[in-house]
């Protein structure tokens, strides 16, 4: 069966089929965490709504590079590094390595790439000597600052006209800035600086600003133009929109990512979770409370990923309730095929095309959940057929709802 993939575009406000810039090969790149703090919710959700979709890219392609970066230079980080009173390199690789376990038991799949910004350095310099030769960048006062209003196209992601967000811009204005939108590409180092987040540059010593990270290491990893870009819904104004002004400005014949994917926000009692209004909850609280990480997974999977998910007890309990279902059908087939292993119950041909089907369509989870509740049934009145519990263990395999150990 052939299957073709329609995603919502945010870039052109409409679900789309995909069509890869290379044949057989399909290239994403998803915004990853800046490591000053444990995972919340709201970063979790992302995380497992991209690897549900590497997930599906895996089963329908010969090959998919997948990126997700990590954020190790900060003003967040070097104020948190401040306040616990350890270097950035000893906060960074702490975080960074609590993120992997975290993650990992939400049952993720490791990406094809995840680069450091700090590795990245000359990449970035690159670029922005690029971007100030291309007369789209402007150096004042010892910063880098990228040109908005010499790229006509900004604003083309969020759907924002570049006069009107100029006018009702309210923020005093840098003097090293001409425009309010001017964007910092590199910005000098403080005194008071730890040396690890400090990097020498054509423009003297400092570090890079948020948004030229991503263009350097997606282009580095996936090249000028690639297929998928995602992240959270926050993240597509400025940090996307300023992705693709400068990725664009210093490749003028690229479109940069062709299909803009941007998951729904995690809400606590109708408020975004967030680290600044300190309503958040991280993997790790409800691991520590005894909550399974699939059953996490599960919740932030069963409301739709471009719909905001509002996090409360029930969710949590009811997804727990499901898992404990699905692996009751795990241990009665283990029991009644006593020589076998689970491997021998995991095989792709097995893997319910309803299921594949559902989440090619946007990834429609809702539909695919409940296509492998259909199975459940259906095995209920064969206990004894090999091929249905073969399917369904192979989907719950597939779907990241079953660890595989």
């Amino acid at each position: 069966m052939n299957y073709q993939i329609k995603l919502f575009n945010t870039l052109t406000n409409q679900k789309e089929t995909l069509v890869t810039c290379q044949e057989n090969i399909v290239k994403m790149y998803v915004c990853g965490p800046t490591v000053y703090d444990r995972a919340h919710l709201g970063n979790a959700r992302s995380v497992v709504v991209y690897d549900l979709l590497y997930r599906l890219l895996l089963q329908l392609y010969p090959q998919v590079i997948y990126v997700r970066n990590i954020t190790d230079v900060d003003d967040k980080i070097n104020n948190r590094a401040k306040e616990q009173k350890i270097s950035i390199k000893e906060l960074t690789t702490n975080v960074t390595k609590l993120y992997h376990n975290d993650v990992k038991e939400l049952n993720t799949l490791v990406p094809s790439f995840e680069p450091k910004v700090t590795e990245h350095i000359p990449e970035i310099i690159e670029l922005i000597d690029r971007l100030i030769k291309n007369k789209h960048a402007y150096v004042n006062d010892n910063h880098v600052l990228f040109d908005v209003s010499s790229y006509p196209d900004y604003g083309k992601l969020s759907k924002r006209k570049l006069e009107n967000m100029i006018a009702g811009s309210r923020v005093e204005v840098p003097d090293y800035k001409k425009n309010p939108l001017d964007f910092v590409l590199w910005k000098p180092a403080d005194h008071e600086d730890d040396p690890s987040s400090v990097f020498e540059s054509p423009w003297g010593k400092g570090r890079p600003g948020w948004h030229i990270e991503c263009s350097a290491m997606s282009s580095k990893y996936l090249g000028y133009d690639f297929d998928i870009h995602g992240g959270g819904a926050d993240l597509q104004f400025p940090h996307h929109e300023n992705e693709i002004a400068q990725s664009c400005c210093a490749y003028p014949n690229s479109h940069y990512a062709k299909y803009w994917v941007h998951n729904g926000f995690v809400t606590v009692n109708g408020e975004k979770m967030s680290k600044t209004l300190k309503n958040f909850i991280t993997i790790h609280d409800l691991l520590e409370l005894g909550k399974s990480g699939l059953a996490i997974r599960l919740m932030l999977l069963n409301t739709h990923y471009r719909k905001p998910f509002d996090y409360n007890d029930k969710a949590l309990s009811d997804a727990q309730k499901t898992i404990e279902k699905f692996n009751k059908i795990v241990e009665e087939t283990l029991s009644t095929f006593r020589n076998q292993q689970l491997n021998f119950f995991i095989e792709k041909k097995y893997i319910s095309s309803e299921v594949i089907a559902s989440l090619a369509d946007d990834l429609n989870f809702s539909k695919a959940l409940a296509s492998l509740h259909e199975i459940s049934k259906e095995i209920k009145n064969n206990q004894n057929s090999l091929d249905l519990r073969k399917k369904f263990i192979s989907t719950l395999d597939f779907l990241g709802l079953i660890t595989n150990q």
